[in-house]
């Protein structure tokens, strides 16, 4: 993927509590993958997890 097709959206600021919550997001992903790989219940903190981190980043990019 380029750089070209990520792009802020007109007057979005990437502030740092958007990239933790992206961050922690795309960690929670992984984590939850390994989880449901072994078979297991996801627990419904990475669920919100997972979800903060794609509000800030539908907040901050053109989708």
């Amino acid at each position: 993927m380029t750089d070209a097709n990520w792009k802020l959206k007109d007057g979005a600021e990437l502030n740092i509590d958007d990239v933790a919550k992206i961050a922690c997001a795309l960690k929670s992903l992984s984590a939850y993958t390994t989880l449901v790989c072994a078979e297991e219940d996801s627990p419904e903190d990475l669920e919100q997890i997972v979800n903060e981190g794609m509000e800030a980043m539908e907040r901050i990019f053109e989708v």
